[in-house]
């Protein structure tokens, strides 16, 4: 267990050093959604998965050009004040609101949709409600 726990930090050292190093990232805007490298993480932090540890993150706001707060999003049934299930290319998933974070673009790896303006408002009203609670 401890073995493959190492072995899972050592691959996504590695995967950081490439991730720091593109010369290049892609151009992203609010309301995307994209497959996204955000890690290795600890405890109940969300993860991702596969050799470029991704997962599908929602783009909630741009901050500049080269950084954006995104949304971890899940295809598990889950329910909760901090889950908010949308729709996308056919897909039923839930925004984690509980797990947003800032990401940097070179983390960004494919776009995969993109939300309509009523499901990116729906997480937007979402949000402020379960934070000013």
């Amino acid at each position: 267990m401890i073995k493959n726990y190492f072995t899972l930090l050592l691959d996504w050292w590695r995967m950081t050093v490439v991730l720091g190093e593109k010369q290049t990232a892609p151009t992203f805007k609010e309301g995307e959604i994209w497959w996204c490298s955000i890690g290795m993480n600890i405890g109940r932090e969300v993860f991702g998965k596969g050799k470029d540890f991704a997962r599908p993150v929602f783009v909630f706001k741009k901050l500049d050009r080269d950084s954006f707060l995104a949304i971890p999003l899940t295809t598990q049934q889950k329910s909760g004040s901090w889950y908010v299930p949308i729709f996308y290319n056919g897909v039923e998933s839930r925004a984690i609101l509980s797990q947003i974070r800032i990401l940097d673009k070179k983390r960004l790896i494919k776009q995969i949709g993109t939300l309509s303006y009523k499901n990116s408002r729906y997480i937007k009203e979402r949000f402020i409600k379960f934070y000013s609670s």
